[in-house]
């Protein structure tokens, strides 16, 4: 492939969240900010939506790498679970072994007190929440219910698409979406975040900025929005079609075929970088 071409020790713009690869811009450093805050201030229950591509995985794996020594993470990454189901797998992450349904919500409790004794911070984190049932919603909402008379007994984290929101506006989830005390919205990256993140990438990766000119690097922040995975997948495309030419440097048709190849890019109408010209 193109490692050996352009000399990078590692794939700059691969769509798998690499941490190592994190570079700590606006939208995505306030999110964990005030995720950490509201863990530290003991709140039930956080929320994080941000449009599909915009680095909640990202956030996520941060999240989970740089918790405290003493949470104890219950990692629900399949959310499409029905109410029964979801009491079920956050036992079993607290390590219980349940069958009978009528008392498993005691058991959670008595094994979060437990770990309570022990200083342990119990921290539920669910990604795709868009995908959660109503019955699932209304499990969480009263495992926020379990607290001691000082303090919850777990912290609930929702990572999830517009759509989560949306669902969240209706009126008979708003006894949920009033206990949602700190929320935050990730958005593109602007035109200098976008700049930024394409050199960042390539620099970490072993490689040169001057792979791209600025002219390229703006067209791909445009035909991406702003949105980091496109910008990957961008990124990856034209440096794929440079190798396959041999070329030094990826080239204005080059990178107009990339972008042409990204199925929810902004497509330009021109090659010239004087003259893009963008589809809406």
């Amino acid at each position: 492939m193109y490692l050996d071409h352009f000399g990078f020790e590692n794939w700059p713009f691969h769509l798998t969240p690499d941490t190592e690869m994190f570079l700590g811009l606006a939208p995505h450093f306030e999110a964990i900010q005030m995720v950490n805050s509201a863990l530290e201030m003991g709140e039930g229950l956080i929320k994080v939506t941000g449009e599909v591509g915009t680095g909640k995985t990202m956030i996520c794996r941060l999240l989970v790498k740089h918790f405290k020594h003493n949470v104890q993470l219950v990692f629900i990454p399949n959310p499409a679970l029905n109410g029964s189901q979801l009491r079920l797998a956050v036992a079993a992450e607290l390590g219980l072994e349940c069958s009978n349904e009528a008392t498993i919500v005691d058991e959670i409790h008595k094994q979060l007190i437990q770990l309570k004794a022990n200083n342990k911070h119990v921290v539920v984190l669910v990604d795709e929440a868009q995908a959660l049932s109503d019955d699932a919603l209304e499990v969480l909402r009263l495992f926020g219910n379990l607290e001691t008379e000082q303090e919850k007994l777990l912290q609930i984290i929702l990572l999830g698409q517009p759509e989560l929101d949306q669902r969240l506006a209706e009126h008979h989830l708003r006894q949920f979406r009033q206990r949602i005390t700190f929320s935050a919205t990730l958005r593109g990256l602007t035109l200098d975040e976008g700049v930024a993140y394409i050199n960042n990438r390539l620099v970490k990766a072993g490689g040169s900025e001057t792979l791209f000119n600025l002219s390229q690097k703006k067209a791909i922040w445009r035909a991406s929005s702003g949105y980091p995975r496109l910008i990957n997948q961008i990124g990856h495309k034209a440096l794929l079609l440079a190798c396959s030419h041999k070329t030094p440097q990826v080239t204005n048709a080059q990178l107009y075929d990339a972008i042409h190849d990204t199925y929810d890019s902004c497509k330009p109408k021109f090659k010239s970088p004087l003259l893009w010209g963008w589809s809406e």
